[in-house]
This record gives C-alpha cells, structure tokens and sequence, in this order.
C-alpha cells in the first residue's frame, strides 16, 4: 500500500520579552492537537500560574550547569540572568511520536536549532511598535521597571538576529499572526511530504 506521509516539523517562535511568542505557541497548541511544545529547562524561579513540566523544567543552577558538562543540551543560552535550554532526550521522545514540534525561544537558541535541524521552521516575530512592546511588558507585572528597561536594550541585537531566521511577521493582530504561522507550516509539510510503500 502506497502512503503519503508527512514529515514532523520544527517550528521555533522567538520573539522580544513581550513580543507574543507565548501566547502565539499555546494558540497553536489549541488549534492543532498533533502539534507538541518543546518544554525547555530554565534556572529563572516560576511566575504566577507556572507548572513544573508543563511550561519549563525549573531546575537549579548547579543542576543546570551540571547538565550542561554532560551534554544533555541540545541548545542553551544565558538570557536576563537565568539559564534556559532545550534538552536532547525530551526533543527526542516528541520527535519520535512524528508530532510536529513548537519551540517558544530566544532569537540565539533558535539559530542553535536551525545549525543541528537545518529543516527547522525559524519564525520571528516582533510588535508593531516599542510603545506597544513596552504597554504589553508593564501589563503583565511579572518584572519591575529596571527589568523590563533590561529586556528593552537587548532589542537591538534580537532585531539583528532576526536576519537569520525564515520568516519575520509583525504582530498586530494576534489571530491573524496566528493564521499566518499555521500557513507557513502547512506550506512546509506539503514540500517535506514523502511516499512510502507500506506492502515491502
């Protein structure tokens, strides 16, 4: 028997503190059950509504570090003071399964992701303006003002990655962006399709 069958696909969001990444991942979860999210580890402590498992693996630093020594990173990166990393054998359990895979990162873990998934789907997305960014920064209340002016100067040198990655997408309307990501990913399964004869 003759099947088309699709590959699984690695769609990383990297986006500015605030830029919707998050909100954008947990969208596509809900519209689309075959899609699984790349938990990453983090050393930062749990915001409000947090679940261990569900939106990181909150580890020690010392934990972190040593999990690092014994390369179970597939990528990991330093951002605002905390550790963040995606690691090898949890990627390894979804991409089994043939589930499309979402990454919620930061613009350097992303490009670590394309150098060892070249395949790999890298979306950035940023606000329509700063003035927006920093109205969605304060109205989350997670970080104090000398944080969020932290997460504002390091907008620069996401903006010069975002060159790097596949696609770039303004986020004005959070459905619309929504829509577009899901146009790009089907765009990409339809080209990674392959036949196999399942009667061999």
């Amino acid at each position: 028997m003759i099947e088309v069958v699709k590959r699984p696909q690695l769609v990383v969001l990297s986006a500015p503190s605030g830029g919707g990444k998050t909100t954008i991942c947990r969208m596509l979860l809900e519209k689309n059950p075959d899609f699984r999210l790349s938990i990453s580890a983090t050393t930062r402590p749990p915001r409000a509504n947090e679940k261990d498992g569900v939106h990181y693996y909150f580890i020690s630093e010392k934990e972190f570090l040593e999990k690092v020594k014994r390369g179970e990173f597939l990528e990991h990166e330093k951002v605002h003071g905390n550790y963040y990393g995606t690691l090898k054998s949890k990627l390894k359990e979804i991409l089994e399964t043939g589930h499309t895979v979402l990454f919620d990162i930061d613009v350097y873990g992303a490009l670590n992701i394309k150098k060892h998934y070249p395949k790999s789907i890298l979306i950035f997305i940023r606000p329509p303006s700063l003035a927006e960014l920093k109205r969605r920064l304060r109205k989350r209340r997670s970080d104090d003002e000398s944080e969020i002016e932290k997460r504002l100067q390091r907008l620069p040198e996401e903006y010069a990655r975002a060159v790097y990655f596949d696609y770039d997408i303004i986020n004005n309307n959070l459905n619309e962006t929504v829509e577009r990501i899901q146009e790009i990913i089907r765009k990409h399964q339809e080209q990674d399709k392959y036949v196999t004869d399942k009667s061999i």
